[in-house]
């Protein structure tokens, strides 16, 4: 299983979380520079034009950018605490086949940095685009401890695996 992992603006994938998600699949996670253009979907997808990747998976402004390439790839995709307001309708031209795009999204009630109610806003809006699976943990902040990112990938990939 190949899983494409998008981290948050000023943030890496930790070698601790890396660690975990080898458990599932390979990971590619490319060191993205949010600075001058926070949505790069197109960009992202360039660098594995050879590579079909299973799942998305990416936190913040990394869970924005996976939001985006799942619709478009019609792959599964585990986000937290995406940025979704700032979606802009992103369609490219996609090298994959579609097929299953279900969403497990997780926000923080506690988050200072991403409004979860104009996440909620926008999902709301969305709700016919894909099967959606929300859910929210009150005294969660913007950063994902490693003991819920665990417990995350632990649900969305028996999900997704059966």
């Amino acid at each position: 299983m190949n899983i494409l992992y998008l981290h948050g603006l000023k943030s890496k994938l930790s070698k601790e979380k890396r660690k975990i998600l080898e458990q599932y699949g390979n990971v590619y996670a490319p060191d993205i520079n949010y600075n001058h253009q926070h949505i790069q979907p197109v960009e992202i997808l360039e660098h594995y034009l050879d590579t079909e990747f299973n799942v998305v998976i990416g936190s913040s402004m990394g869970g924005l950018n996976a939001y985006i390439i799942s619709e478009n790839i019609g792959r599964p995709a585990l986000i937290f605490n995406p940025p979704l307001s700032n979606y802009r309708l992103t369609n490219f031209k996609s090298f994959y086949l579609k097929g299953l795009a279900c969403k497990q999204i997780l926000l923080g009630g506690n988050d200072d940095v991403v409004d979860p109610l104009e996440t909620m806003t926008f999902l709301g809006k969305h709700l016919t685009t894909s099967e959606l699976n929300i859910n929210t943990d009150p005294m969660l902040g913007h950063r994902i401890p490693v003991s819920v990112f665990e417990k995350q990938l632990d649900t969305f990939f028996s999900k997704i695996c059966h």
